[in-house]
């Protein structure tokens, strides 16, 4: 890995007058945009009362029985009931009063009393806070990547690249690209969520040092737990644990080893478990200060260098090539939850894996469309004598294989969905227009419906048939999907991460005699299900239609002035033709034309974000409707 851009770029001082506030007046605008898409998604307010006017972009919104009113001067609507809001907004009080919102926390406290529900105490407070935390973090990002786009720039100019993607083809291979464009990529979380970058308990320095946006390289603590006080789970080809640490992890795995030979002991009765630097000493060292007493833990083991990925707290190892990710559990409030990792992870990530594995194989990867990062171990601490799952959910750990996925030679570059909708270092538009428009200019609009039609293809094919044939929910979503481009930047496959908390169908699982064995525990949503499909269809919908293919479909309309339904006329089209392709290998064909029906005509069920915040995630199940955009009155593209 060539470390030199990143030092350089972290090194050079932030602060200056004209970045700072630049940074600053986008993080609000940013905010402002989120909560204004989710307050008329969600219906929080009810989006039928926007009247747009003449010019057909700016338009009122009348409340509490037209004594007050909103003014929009700049907002979109774009399918699926999305809003997004481009210009300045007022506010009139019944005083006549006109009133500048700003900010989105002025936002919020105006329209509070309009709110189709009460919030719980203190949600509204919580909300303005988390936003006023994101809003910080993602303009000290935003001075950063000035930075590191002015650097990338200089270096994609001086190398005679074609842009970005170009020149990570020059310059580095397959893996060290992917997890520079994984940390480049991770500028703007996720597409809608109010609270993007909250991180409440990490100090400035911290945010800098520890996430991806910053390009950080992170130390881990590879820990030693005794096998009795351990659950471990593992894939069926890892026959010698201690085997396998030793191939994947070589140089880590021998100072570990050493390490507890220097202290009289043998490797065989302990397991390597990796700790986030951060969460070793702010958590690890006090929660679990009596297992350290008591000899089940111990800390002072050697070191690993890593990077963090688009995920904050799933990290890739700088060296060696093969070595896998590896997933943590960090005691630190991101995107308003707290990231631990679950009894639940650790147990179904190996066994969702294993069955994956080997209907890919069966399967030819349904026409070579998808590949996985099979997450091949998995542990967690479990008292010998109490036996309790959830005492472990911030001392575990799950390891994803890399090899033939990140390190690989046949010419496929894997970029994730998400940075492929983040601005370019030439400020032109998004990363993804660089593969559109290819060396010659820019892309006709027949050109973007053919990137577009393929791209769809890429993603909706695999989806759609391990759903339907076996009952397999893919999380789909910006940041567990990366695409597989050639070197000519057509998208070929699709490859996903992350199956701990995926949701599985078992009737149609085991109609085609394969098995998965479930976990249960008290108050943890499952990931398997024997009654209703819906969950795990929407999950399958939320993740890959929502908030994947229409963000990517807004992103392409928006950048090349795209008639308003016609990449969503695209999307629909490759949705039947999924559907069609998997009919003949289905044995209902009520079942066929039932989720066919739900896929095209019905509306689109997915998380009520911003409600759930300000109720305090007393559920986490709440869900709202979105239209179905692909329900267009018109001919196919």
């Amino acid at each position: 890995m060539n470390k030199n851009l990143f030092i350089q770029v972290a090194t050079d001082p932030l602060s200056s007058d004209g970045i700072e506030k630049q940074a600053n007046a986008y993080a609000q605008a940013n905010a402002l945009r989120r909560v204004i898409r989710c307050l008329f998604a969600e219906r929080i307010i009810d989006p039928d009362q926007l009247v747009f006017l003449s010019d057909g972009k700016s338009a009122e919104f009348m409340m509490r029985g037209g004594e007050d009113m909103l003014w929009f001067e700049d907002i979109e609507h774009a399918p699926a009931n999305t809003f997004i809001n481009h210009g300045t907004v007022k506010f009139r009080k019944p005083d006549g009063d006109w009133q500048f919102i700003s900010t989105a926390a002025d936002l919020i406290d105006a329209m509070l009393p309009g709110f189709d529900f009460k919030p719980a105490d203190s949600g509204a407070e919580n909300l303005k806070r988390d936003i006023a935390n994101s809003i910080e973090n993602d303009s000290l990002a935003r001075m950063f990547r000035a930075k590191w786009n002015a650097s990338l720039k200089d270096e994609i100019t001086a190398s005679g690249a074609n842009g970005l993607i170009d020149y990570m083809r020059q310059k580095f291979d397959a893996r060290d690209a992917s997890i520079i464009l994984d940390q480049w990529g991770s500028l703007e979380g996720h597409p809608f969520y109010p609270t993007w970058k909250t991180k409440p308990n990490l100090t400035v320095g911290e945010v800098m040092d520890l996430s991806p946006e910053f390009a950080a390289i992170v130390p881990l603590r590879m820990a030693a737990l005794r096998v009795d006080m351990a659950h471990l789970e593992h894939m069926p080809h890892i026959i010698d644990i201690h085997e396998w640490f030793a191939q994947n992890l070589p140089s880590v795995y021998r100072d570990w080893k050493d390490a507890l030979v220097a202290r009289g002991l043998s490797s065989a009765d302990w397991l390597p478990l990796p700790i986030h630097g951060w969460h070793l000493e702010h958590h690890v060292k006090i929660h679990f200060a009596n297992e350290i007493a008591d000899g089940i833990l111990i800390v002072d083991g050697p070191d690993i260098e890593t990077r963090p990925s688009m995920s904050f707290r799933t990290m890739l190892p700088t060296d060696p090539q093969n070595s896998p990710f590896i997933k943590l559990p960090v005691a630190i409030w991101l995107t308003s939850e707290l990231r631990s990792l679950q009894a639940k992870s650790i147990h179904m990530g190996p066994r969702i894996s294993t069955v994956i594995s080997q209907i890919l194989e069966a399967e030819n990867g349904f026409d070579e469309s998808l590949e996985i990062f099979t997450e091949d171990v998995g542990i967690h601490y479990k008292h010998a004598v109490r036996q309790d799952d959830a005492e472990g959910k911030l001392l575990s750990v799950i390891f994803r294989a890399t090899k033939g996925r990140l390190d690989r030679n046949d010419g496929l570059l894997p970029v994730t969905v998400a940075a492929l909708l983040t601005r370019a270092p030439s400020g032109d538009g998004p990363l993804i227009a660089e593969m559109v428009d290819g060396p010659n200019g820019r892309a006709t609009t027949a050109e973007v419906v053919d990137f577009f039609r393929a791209y769809a293809r890429a993603v909706i094919h695999p989806v759609i048939q391990i759903y339907l044939i076996y009952g397999i929910a893919l999380e789909a979503h910006q940041q567990n999907a990366s695409i597989l481009f050639d070197e000519n930047g057509t998208p070929v496959r699709m490859l996903i991460r992350d199956f701990g908390d995926g949701r599985t169908y078992m009737p149609l699982l085991n109609e085609r005699g394969y098995d998965l064995k479930s976990y249960y525990y008290k108050g943890i949503l499952p990931t398997v299900f024997d009654g209703d499909i819906e969950p795990v269809r929407s999950f399958v919908i939320d993740a890959c239609f929502v908030c994947h293919l229409h963000e990517m479909a807004l992103t392409l309309s928006a950048h090349y002035g795209l008639d308003r339904n016609i990449l969503w006329q695209v999307m629909r089209a490759e949705t039947e033709r999924a559907f069609d392709a998997a009919k003949p290998h289905l044995n209902s064909a009520v079942f066929w034309r039932e989720e066919r029906e739900v896929f095209l005509t019905q509306d689109w069920s997915t998380r009520s974000v911003l409600r759930m915040h300000m109720q305090k995630y007393a559920d986490y199940r709440v869900q709202h409707q979105l239209p179905n955009p692909m329900v267009i009155e018109a001919k196919p593209a």
